[in-house]
């Protein structure tokens, strides 16, 4: 048994273009930006969605939107949406990087905010 929910929402965009990015974002939601100490490569968006975090990410890549799944089990919670039809891409760290049916990306990392219990649903 274990237990996930979605947690994030990132603003993928090229890693030249991530500054003037959270800038306009911040601006544009009335909120601060504020980069994420020793993960250089985000920038916070607090407060700007309740009950979920929304952050610019600096990519290698082309200009996105992609989400968070945090789970107490990484691995279980891996193998459940690639039962779904999801196809695990990539690993970063001890996160999985998965491609929904569709074509959108999802990370599914491990539990690290305050309230995941709270909304969190239960699996197995």
């Amino acid at each position: 048994m274990h237990r996930s929910r979605l947690s994030t929402i990132l603003i993928d965009v090229p890693a030249a273009d991530a500054g003037r990015a959270a800038a306009f974002w911040s601006a544009a939601l009335g909120v601060p930006a504020d980069p994420v100490p020793g993960e250089e490569q985000f920038t916070s968006l607090p407060g700007a969605l309740a009950g979920l975090t929304l952050a610019v990410q600096a990519v290698d890549a082309e200009a996105r939107y992609h989400v968070d799944l945090e789970t107490d089990d990484v691995e279980a919670e891996t193998a459940r949406l690639i039962a779904l039809g999801a196809v695990e891409v990539d690993r970063w760290l001890e996160c999985r990087i998965l491609r929904a049916p569709g074509g959108h990306l999802l990370c599914v990392i491990p539990r690290h905010s305050a309230d995941f219990a709270e909304h969190a649903t239960t699996w197995g």
